[in-house]
């Protein structure tokens, strides 16, 4: 097996690597993402993808990308079953407190607090409650994927449970929360290395992974920033 690696396609875009050579791809935000590299904006083979909830800049290439990979998809149960109205064939719904092993992961789905819809015919359609992800790759190593979300106590009970080493967490204020919000939250979650997103995209998201490590330089956590394309081990 090899290292986990990553690479942020901008705003909260991910693609994995696990350490058996699985490819996941996290809310794939790709052809109208304005900080997304144009030779990142085409995904060729891809196992699995995983939805955290409907909003347009977390699931605007969702559709397409499946078709073009047969990768299979995983998303909130109302997420899921409007991807299946749209015709996709390998799409497995979950909620708050499940795990499912996929692509020789476990996957279990987390709280968010945030909403979830998606914009048809010029009107919101709502679809269920938002999440995050909490995910085992082959090696033992665990993430918490946070997805849009502000800050909320039971952090910690991921933190008790799951024991994530790193956690993917959005910045940008205004829509998620920010840094402030952001460094409690790696203290509830007790990381040891924090990947900031969701930040810069657009002027409302006003947070930086400076004011970020300002915050939690005391605690010893490590902020790992990534450009947009850029891959980290």
């Amino acid at each position: 097996m090899t290292s986990l690696s990553f690479q942020w396609l901008g705003h909260a875009t991910f693609l994995f690597r696990s350490p058996r050579g699985q490819r996941i791809l996290i809310d794939p935000w790709l052809r109208t993402n304005p900080v997304c590299p144009e030779e990142c904006k085409q995904i060729r083979t891809l196992d699995l993808m995983l939805l955290t909830h409907g909003h347009d800049d977390h699931t605007a290439d969702a559709i397409a990308v499946a078709r073009a990979t047969a990768a299979r998809v995983i998303a909130p149960h109302e997420l899921a079953m409007w991807l299946q109205r749209k015709g996709l064939p390998a799409v497995s719904g979950m909620n708050y407190g499940g795990t499912i092993d996929a692509a020789g992961l476990s996957i279990t789905m987390v709280p968010a607090l945030h909403s979830s819809s998606v914009e048809e015919d010029g009107r919101a359609v709502c679809l269920g409650n938002p999440c995050g992800y909490v995910i085992r790759f082959e090696d033992g190593l665990t993430i918490y994927f946070a997805g849009d979300t502000a800050v909320f106590g039971d952090m910690r009970l991921i933190a008790d449970l799951y024991r994530p080493t790193i956690a993917f967490l959005p910045i940008g204020d205004t829509y998620t929360m920010g840094p402030v919000q952001a460094a409690k939250a790696c203290e509830l979650l007790g990381v040891r290395q924090v990947v900031p997103m969701h930040y810069g995209t657009y002027p409302a998201l006003t947070g930086t992974p400076a004011r970020l490590r300002e915050l939690v330089a005391r605690t010893g956590v490590a902020v790992l920033e990534l450009k947009p394309g850029e891959t980290a081990t």
